[in-house]
Order: structure tokens, then C-alpha cells, then sequence
């Protein structure tokens, strides 16, 4: 049986995997999903889009229990067939359309990606790294620095970069790397800031290594293959080096206009060059190496003519001598015409220092074996203008005159191991090759790691080699000698090439050309990645390019960038510019690594093992300190560039939520914050006002009262915390709609009212257990609200309905028994919104009874604001009769002289009066309208209309907020009576009480006020008039609240009692302390 059951079910489940594979990338209807900005169209869902489609078809009956959800949860089946389709190719926007399209038959299939190690990392890599510097500088620094100083930059430069190769292999090994490089890295790894910032610094390093290797094959050009083409000749022989500047921009800009040509053609053209270019570097370091060899047994001829110890440029001149011999007789030689006034050496005035000192030849290549690199061991840092000596040689120290200085090999820049190590830098980039190829390759996650960090052994060996080969070769001055002039203009790494200085002349101009035409293609692309991921909204502009999806509009852009990058001319200036830009690169993938090995994120498991964050962190260290080594001021303007980049994504930018080390750092640094904070309530020092703002909101869920935030944000002045809360009436199944239609309401109204804080909405049966719930659970652990704002309930007295009232003598219980502040502003409407300024103007405090000083309190904290900032405040307290007028006055000052608050301080007296009339009908009143309400509450007429109302209110949809008037209230006897069954006793009763009515109205006249209730209206009232007095004109009054009564009973007089003491002001915050002191004298 068991056999005939599967055998049965083999056909379903190959047909449900068949119809999966084929419907592996389209959606629920068959329509192309949209593109939302985040680079990669498949990151919105973590592995796949939902297909409901076929849902209905294939259900299998071993997943009956899951039929409900499959269209949300897919079988593992076809998730895995999913998964398997999925290609990370680097596409174009045609092929980019049609991946997303839904017509599945037409729809190419991508070539399978087929590269191994070799050809997908490490040449590429090899083809990147090795440049313009190896072969145009790299000797001058070994003159320049000596042997070990040499070593030690290619040591520094080339650590640097294998650190952050083995943080690179561990972020590219840690799951599918679509193509962007190191950009997509970075942003996944640090969130959009960081990425926007590192990318379109990494951006501007390619752009500038464009006009590095373009300003190197024009000076490979001009100086050595072609020096005839040059356009600007010098007039004098100081001038030299300002002509060639010129002819270096002109060239330049050509070549640049060509290249930029050849890219927009067409890139495959490029890229089917690369392998020719990566030839010619090749060749070219291997001539070196053989040429190192052979000059151990038969050094090249090179001689160099020296005046003394000075170095002479040999293309001036043709015989080394300061005479020849011609035919039989000896005469002046074409040196000593340029030195002397005359060709009679009798009466000769010559230079100084050449009539002292003889002229000697040495050889420029002595060989590996002459034992030359003792002399070449440590460095000879010039000065510009300095003329390159050879120390051994002897010399008669005297002046020459500056006519003949340019005669001499000299210095064209002053010289520091700093700026060597600038200029050396960009010669160890390029390491990020292979992983900007991770669509091609076959295996990514092994190929990245192991060819990247292959690639950087072998050039740094080569580097470390080549440093040891020229300083045992070629002699200090040749070395230190930048364009070859004592080797009558040869490039000095070609003297030792063999069999000819040709092979890395040519070889070396192809190289750099073919290396600046990968920056030019590589540097657009990546603008254009940046771009469409939709996080810079200016650059949105270069995320379009031609229909084949080549970026014409990035490449316009870069073509600008990389012209200014030529019009500074020289080598020696923009080989450091582009230093701090990869660095700057460079630093951010190892603080990525580093970030995400701390965090230890559930998601971060890279199959390169190999890493480590201290070695991130050393990484990160050493790019920084090669930042300010090479050049300190473009370091802080490379920082600046970044950091107003990241300024600017973090305010401006789209957000997207990449899931990135950064968000992950925020949580495990607020994660320690709270637990921290947990450990007891803050110092009367740090105490602070936490809002819960409870709002309330109308039938359309909109903020009813939006003074509400303003008032907050005036208050908090963007610091602390802030919840704000509200209560929606119902049951939660129901209403979740609603709710998240009330927080994205109440999150747009705290943005347009600048208020930084949390949002939450709470759905209850009842508002005031809604409200209840609010403040015993807002917050998370030591961040919780220690003070709570709500609105008044007005229009109390027209309704008849006690709830609305009640629930807010509800919530000022609550909050007492929480042991929590209140703040009751009454007619908030009449508030200033945040554009308002007060020019002039007080803020009065009447301080009646201390409460833990939150009256004293508030007022700094809002002039603090700049609404409330130019108000003067004053502070009224109120004497007795037995006490001390001046005594309080003076102690008061005193007091806020050691609290730090400058405020007017008064002593308003108040003395015992007898009960007005006026006091004692407000009494009558309220007692009488209260016991006629309770009365009219109990007739049955009022019964049945509230029993009708319940109903009413039952069949519509329950949309209550803050003292809501729908709310159920304690006296739920009422609509349950109305089911009661009716005997003939209670017929009667309820008849005896009919005809009771007028008599009932007849007691309220008679009624007699209560007289602990005359008592405090008369407090009321007498205070009132005392504020109301002073205090009219002042832009806050600031009071305290008295408690609501103990015994319920008399809550409704109690809200007289509040509306006869503000009676008459504008503006006033009502303040309860919360039962602990919230100021202190002490520092």
C-alpha cells in the first residue's frame, strides 16, 4: 500500500515543481513588479515574490492544514525552484526590462555565469592594481627614500589594501553579491548614509584614476615616445616646466574627449582590449626582471656625466668633456660653450663651479653586482629646484651662477616621505576588481576571497622586488632623476629593461591607456548604480542612459570630473586626491566588516573564515592614518565631502531599509542604554519631562487638537522622550485598520509639528481603560513617561452625559496613583504654533503649594523655545494671614537665586474674608444643577432614550477617542433594566415615581450647600480674582491643580471647582507634580 500511495503521487508533485520552475519569477497577475529604488529589484522580499496564482490548482492534501496561508508562505518546493532561478548578472536596462517582464517565452535566458578564479578575479585584479606609478615613479621613490623607506611605504600601502581584501572577502562571501561593487557592500553592510557617501567617494576615485592614467600615457607620450609633438616650447630654460603643464592639458583633454568617445561606442571593445592591455603590463614587468638578471653579468651602457658631483642633463650636450679633439687639435667642447663666454680658453669667462671641478662619467645601470645599493639604502629628500648630487664624488663647493642651472638635473617638486607615500597609494587600488565582476563568476563566494588575495600577494611581491631590483641596479641619481634627463631622456625604468628601453616605453603607454579606459567604463556605471537606488534625489538624472542601459548621462558627468582632474597637470598632484578617496573606500569596507563581526548579526555568516574584526579594525586604522600621512588637508576635505554627502542622504534621501549593520549598531547601542538605565529612577539632576501626550481624535481620525504636539515640541525643545497616545473604542480584530490609520495620522501631524517622538494607539472597550492601559504601559524600561499632557474636556456643562468628564478625572487619578505629573492645558486652541514669536510678555507662576518644583521647572524649560524665549517669567505665591509677607519674599528670591532661574519674585496676601453672596450662589448652583442631573438621570424617560442610544450606538461602527461621550459607563444598570421582566409592583413604583417628578424639582430650591464645598469655592473664587487681577495680561499662566476628592461623589464639583479658578485667562496650564522633587540647588 504504502508503495501504491507514493507511486500515485509522483506525477502531482513533478507537475507542481514543473509549473513552479516555470512560473519562477513571475507574480500573483502576471504583471511586472515595480522597480521601488533599491537597486535590486529582488531585496524587497527576502528570497522571492509570492506567486498566489496557482495556489488554487495544486494544493496538496498533506498541506490541508496550510492551505490558508500558502499564498503568503509558499511550498518549500517551489521556493527552492525560486531560489535556484535566481541570477545576479550584471543587466542593462533592456535586459533589466525584460527580466522583469511576465511574457515568460519571450524572455532570454541569461547566460549562465562561467568565469573561474583566474580569468574572474585574479587578472582582473592583477590588471587594476598594476598602473602608471610601477613604471613612471616607482624609481624616483626608491631614489627619493632609499631601499628601506621604500619598502617600508610599499609595506604600508600594501597591508592596507590586504586588510581590507580579507574584510572585503568576508562581506562578498556573505550571501549573494549583485554587481555595485564595493558601493552595494557598503550600503547593505552600513545603511544608505554610509553607502551614498563611500560610494560616490569611491565614485570619485575611479573618476580621478581616469585622469591619473591619462595624464600619465600623455607624459609617457610627450617625454618619451613622441617629444616633438609638443605644442608650448620654453622661452627660457626656467620655463620648462610650466610648458609641459600645458602640452600635458591639451594632450589631456584630447585624449580624455577621445576615450569618452570610444566608451560611449562601445564598451565591449573595451573590454575585449583588456586582455591585450594586461599583456603588455606583463611583458613589461617581465623585461624588467630579465634586464635585472642580465645586468648582473653585462649591465646596460647608460653613462652619466657628472660636474663634479653634480648631475648634468645629458641631452644638451654631446661629448662628456670640457674639451674634445678634433682631427688632431683639442678644442672647447659644446659643454664648455655653455658654461664659458668664449671658446678661447685663455680668455674664457666661465661659470665658477665649472672652472673648479672635473667632469666624470659613471654608469647609470652599475648592476645588481657593482654592490650600488649600500649608497641607495637611505633616502635623500630635495627641496624644488635642488640639483641631484652624488656625494661620493668629490667637489669643490662653490657657487655657480644661475645662468647655467639648467644645465643640471634638479628637483621639479619639494619632496617628504608623506608625499610619497600619496603618490605611491594608488598603485596598491584596484583590489575590488573581482568583486565588482561578481555577476560572471562561477562561484563567487570562493573565487572573491581566494583570487583578490592571490592578486594582492603577487603585486606586493612584485613592488617589494622591484624596490630591492632598483636600488641594487641603477645609480642613486638616475634614480632620483623623475624624467630620465642624465640618461639623455629615456624613461629610467627602461635602461634596465632588456632587450630594449622600447618594450616598457610601449608597453607601459598601453597599459595606461587601457587602465584609463576601464575607469572611464567603470566610474559611470557606478554613478549610475548610486543613482538608481534613489537615495541622492539630485542624481536621479544619471540613473538614465541609452536603451542598451549604457550610462550616457553618467559618463558626460564623469568626463567633466576627470577633465578637471587633467587640467591640474601633474601626476604628482592628483595621484594623492584619488589616494583619499579609496581610502576613504577602504576604511568604510573594513568598519562594515568590523560593525557586523561586533554585532554578531544573525544574518552575517560569510563563508570566507579567514576574518576577523581586530584585523578590520587595523585596517580601518591604517587607512586613516595613510589618509593624514599622505596629505592631512585633503584628507579633511575627502572627510568633509563625505560627511556632507551622508548629512545630506540622512535628511534628504529616500529612507530604505537595507537591513544594515547600522540599524543593527542603534539597536544593540540603545539595547545597552536601557539596560543601563534600568538600574534606578534618574537624579533630581537628570530629571526631565517624558511625555505621554494623550490626544484626542475626531470621527475622520484626525488630530483634533494639534496645539496639543505644538505645545509638546515647545517644551521638549527636541529632547527626551515623547509618546503620544490615543484610544480608539472597539475591539481589536476589528479595529486594526483603524489603528494603523490613526498612528500614520498622528505620525504626519508630529512631523508637520517637528515633535521627535514614538506613536502608539490603543484599542479598548472603554476609553478610560484605554487611557489606563497607555500609562501603565508606554515606554520600555528606564524610558518611560514620567508626566502626562491631556486635553480639557470642554463643553462638560452642556452635556448632560457625565462621561466626558469623568474619564478625565479618571485619568488625573491614574496618573496620581502612578505617581506621574500632569499637565492640563486649558484653552489650547489659543496656544502659539511654532512660527509665532513672543517679543515681550510673562510667564506667571502662581506656586500655591510645592509639588516637587515642576512649576518652577516648565517655565525655563519652555523659554528654552524660541516661540517662548524673549518672556520674562514671574513667580506669585500667596501669604496667609500668619505669615511672614517680606520674610517669604526674600527667602523666595533667594531660592530661585541658588535654582539658577531669573524671574520677578511677589507675595500676593490673602486675607480671610467672609463667604460672598456671590460665592455662595456659585455653590447652590452647582449643587442644585448636579442633583438635578443625577435626578433627570434616573427618570424613566431618560432610561429609555440612553437604552435607545446604547442600540444606536451598538449597530454603528464604535469610533470613540479621549473623553468620548460613547463611552460605556459604570451605571450599566441602565439599558439592562429595560429587559427586566415587569410585575405589577413595579408598575406602581415606577408610577409613584412618575408623579413624584415636580416634587422632586420642588426639593432642589430648598436645597442647602454643602459647606465644606462653600469652603473651596471660596477658595476659588478668591484666587481667581488674585490672578486674574495680576495675571490677565501675561502670554502663560502656569497653576497648580488641586486633587480630585476622594470620595467620587463629588466629582462634578470638583470640575466647577477647576473652571471657576481659571475663569477670565487666556492661556493656562493646569500642573500636578508627580510626588518627587524635579529641581535642585545643588550642581
Amino acid at each position: 500500500m504504502p508503495r501504491t500511495h507514493n507511486v500515485a503521487h509522483t506525477p502531482s508533485l513533478r507537475a507542481m515543481l514543473t509549473h513552479s520552475n516555470a512560473n519562477a519569477n513571475s507574480n500573483a497577475n502576471g504583471t511586472p513588479t515595480q522597480d521601488s529604488g533599491h537597486g535590486n529589484h529582488k531585496e524587497d522580499s527576502p528570497f522571492l515574490n509570492t506567486d498566489s496564482s496557482r495556489r488554487t490548482d495544486y494544493y496538496d492534501k498533506n498541506l490541508a492544514l496550510f492551505e490558508e496561508e500558502l499564498d503568503i508562505r509558499p511550498k518549500v518546493s517551489s521556493f527552492l525552484s525560486r531560489l535556484v532561478n535566481y541570477t545576479n548578472i550584471t543587466q542593462g536596462a533592456k535586459e533589466h526590462e525584460e527580466a522583469e517582464s511576465a511574457d515568460a517565452s519571450k524572455r532570454k535566458i541569461p547566460k549562465s555565469p562561467n568565469m573561474g578564479t583566474l580569468m574572474g578575479v585574479y587578472l582582473p585584479c592583477l590588471q587594476n592594481i598594476f598602473g602608471v606609478i610601477l613604471f613612471l615613479r616607482l624609481t624616483w621613490i626608491v631614489g627619493t627614500a632609499g631601499v628601506v623607506q621604500s619598502f617600508l611605504i610599499v609595506l604600508m600601502c600594501c597591508s592596507c589594501t590586504m586588510l581590507t581584501a580579507i574584510s572585503m572577502s568576508a562581506i562578498a562571501t556573505n550571501g549573494v553579491v549583485p554587481a555595485g561593487g564595493a558601493y552595494f557592500m557598503i550600503s547593505r553592510s552600513l545603511g544608505p548614509e554610509f553607502g551614498g557617501a563611500v560610494g560616490l567617494c569611491f565614485y570619485l576615485g575611479t573618476t580621478f584614476a581616469a585622469a591619473m592614467y591619462i595624464l600619465g600615457a600623455i607624459e609617457i607620450f610627450l617625454k618619451y615616445l613622441v617629444p616633438q609633438a609638443a605644442i608650448f616650447h620654453a622661452t627660457d630654460i626656467h620655463a620648462g616646466s610650466s610648458a609641459m603643464l600645458n602640452n600635458m592639458r591639451v594632450y589631456g583633454t584630447i585624449c580624455l574627449s577621445l576615450m569618452a568617445v570610444v566608451v560611449f561606442v562601445g564598451v565591449k571593445y573595451v573590454n575585449k582590449f583588456a586582455s591585450l592591455f594586461l599583456a603588455c603590463v606583463i611583458i613589461s614587468i617581465v623585461s624588467i626582471y630579465a634586464g635585472a638578471v642580465k645586468s648582473v653579468f653585462h649591465p646596460p651602457d647608460f653613462p652619466i656625466c657628472m660636474l663634479g658631483n653634480r648631475t648634468l642633463a645629458r641631452d644638451l650636450f654631446d661629448v662628456c668633456g670640457k674639451t674634445e679633439i678634433r682631427g688632431n687639435e683639442t678644442v672647447p667642447s659644446k659643454l664648455w660653450k655653455n658654461f664659458c663666454t668664449s671658446e678661447n680658453a685663455s680668455s674664457a669667462h666661465c661659470d665658477e663651479y665649472f672652472a673648479q671641478n672635473n667632469i666624470t662619467e659613471i654608469q647609470g645601470i652599475p648592476g645588481m653586482a657593482s654592490g650600488i645599493i649600500r649608497e641607495n639604502m637611505w633616502g635623500d629628500y630635495m627641496e624644488k629646484g635642488q640639483i641631484l648630487e652624488k656625494p661620493s664624488l668629490p667637489s669643490v663647493d662653490v657657487h655657480g651662477s644661475m645662468e647655467s642651472f639648467g644645465f643640471y638635473v634638479s628637483a621639479d617638486i619639494a619632496t617628504s616621505f608623506t608625499l610619497l607615500v600619496g603618490i605611491f597609494f594608488p598603485s596598491a587600488t584596484g583590489i575590488m576588481a573581482g568583486s565588482n565582476r561578481s555577476g560572471d563568476l562561477r562561484d563567487a563566494q570562493k573565487s572573491i576571497p581566494v583570487g583578490t588575495i592571490l592578486a594582492i600577494t603577487t603585486t606586493s611581491l612584485v613592488y617589494f622586488s622591484s624596490v630591492v631590483i632598483f636600488g641594487a641596479c641603477i645609480e642613486g641619481v638616475v634614480l632620483r632623476d623623475k624624467f630620465g634627463d642624465a640618461v639623455s631622456k629615456n624613461l629610467v625604468v627602461g635602461t634596465l629593461s632588456w632587450p630594449s628601453p622600447w618594450v616598457i616605453v610601449i608597453g607601459s603607454f598601453f597599459s595606461t591607456v587601457g587602465a584609463g579606459l576601464q575607469s572611464l567604463t567603470g566610474a559611470p556605471r557606478l554613478l549610475q548604480a548610486i543613482a538608481k537606488d534613489n537615495i541622492i534625489p539630485f542624481l536621479r538624472v544619471f540613473g538614465h542612459g541609452k536603451a542598451n542601459g549604457e550610462p550616457t548621462w553618467a559618463l558626460l558627468l564623469t568626463g567633466l570630473i576627470a577633465e578637471l582632474g587633467i587640467l591640474i597637470a601633474s601626476l604628482d598632484m592628483v595621484a594623492p586626491i584619488l589616494s583619499m578617496f579609496f581610502l576613504m573606500c577602504y576604511l568604510f569596507v573594513n568598519l562594515a566588516c568590523a560593525v557586523q563581526t561586533l554585532l554578531r548579526t544573525p544574518n552575517w555568516r560569510p563563508r570566507f573564515k579567514y576574518y576577523h574584526w581586530a584585523l578590520s579594525f587595523l585596517g580601518m586604522s591604517m587607512c586613516l592614518a595613510l589618509m593624514f600621512i599622505s596629505s592631512w588637508y585633503y584628507a579633511i576635505v575627502a572627510m568633509g565631502i563625505a560627511g556632507m554627502i551622508y548629512k545630506y542622504i540622512e535628511y534628504q534621501g529616500a529612507e530604505k531599509e537595507w537591513g544594515d549593520g547600522i540599524r543593527g549598531l542603534s539597536l544593540s547601542a540603545a539595547r545597552y542604554a536601557l539596560l543601563r538605565l534600568e538600574a534606578g529612577p534618574p537624579h533630581t539632576k537628570n530629571w526631565r519631562p517624558q511625555l505621554l501626550v494623550l490626544l484626542k481624535l475626531d470621527e475622520d481620525l484626525h488630530v483634533k487638537y494639534p496645539r496639543m504636539l505644538t505645545f509638546a515640541s515647545q517644551l521638549k525643545a527636541g529632547k527626551g522622550l515623547t509618546i503620544v497616545g490615543s484610544v480608539i473604542q472597539g475591539n481589536f480584530l476589528d479595529s486594526y485598520g483603524e489603528t494603523q490609520a490613526s498612528e500614520q495620522a498622528i505620525k504626519n501631524m508630529m512631523e508637520i509639528e517637528r515633535v521627535k517622538g514614538f506613536c502608539q494607539v490603543v484599542v479598548a472597550s472603554k476609553v478610560r481603560e484605554g487611557i489606563s492601559h497607555l500609562i501603565q504601559s508606554c515606554g520600555l524600561g528606564g524610558m518611560k513617561h514620567n508626566t502626562v499632557v491631556m486635553g480639557w474636556p470642554y463643553g462638560w456643562r452642556q452635556s448632560e452625559d457625565p462621561r466626558a468628564w469623568k474619564t478625565f478625572i479618571n485619568t488625573v487619578r491614574c496618573t496620581t496613583a502612578a505617581h506621574l505629573a500632569l499637565m492640563v492645558p486649558k484653552n489650547v486652541s489659543f496656544y502659539p504654533s511654532n512660527h509665532e514669536r513672543f517679543t515681550d510678555g510673562h510667564i506667571d507662576v502662581w506656586w500655591i503649594v510645592h509639588d516637587g518644583g515642576m512649576l518652577m521647572l516648565l517655565p525655563f524649560l519652555l523659554k528654552q523655545h524660541k516661540v517662548w524665549r524673549k518672556c520674562k517669567m514671574r513667580i506669585f505665591t500667596v501669604a496667609q494671614m500668619d505669615d511672614n509677607s517680606i520674610q517669604m519674599k526674600k527667602d523666595l528670591a533667594t531660592f530661585l537665586y541658588q535654582l539658577r532661574l531669573e524671574a520677578e519674585v511677589e507675595v500676593v496676601e490673602m486675607h480671610d474674608s467672609d463667604i460672598s453672596a456671590y460665592t455662595y450662589e456659585r455653590t447652590l448652583m452647582m449643587e442644585q444643577r448636579s442633583q438635578m442631573l443625577r435626578q433627570m438621570r434616573l427618570s424613566t424617560a431618560e432610561r429609555n432614550r440612553e437604552a435607545q442610544l446604547v442600540k444606536d450606538r451598538h449597530s454603528l461602527v464604535r469610533m470613540g477617542s479621549l473623553y468620548s461621550d460613547e463611552e460605556e459607563e459604570s451605571i450599566d444598570v441602565v439599558p439592562e433594566k429595560n429587559q427586566m421582566t415587569w410585575t405589577k409592583d413595579k408598575l406602581d413604583a415606577e408610577r409613584r415615581n412618575r408623579n413624584n417628578a415636580p416634587e422632586n424639582f420642588r426639593e432642589l430650591i430648598s436645597i442647602r450647600p454643602d459647606q465644606s464645598n462653600v469652603r473651596r469655592m471660596h477658595t476659588a473664587v478668591k484666587l481667581n480674582e488674585v490672578i486674574v487681577n495680576r495675571s490677565h495680561d501675561a502670554r502663560l499662566v502656569l497653576l497648580n491643580m488641586p486633587g480630585p476628592p476622594r470620595n467620587a461623589e463629588g466629582d462634578e464639583n470638583y470640575m466647577e471647582f477647576l473652571e471657576v479658578l481659571t475663569e477670565g485667562l487666556e492661556r493656562v496650564l493646569l500642573v500636578r507634580g508627580g510626588g518627587r522633587e524635579v529641581i535642585t540647588i545643588y550642581s
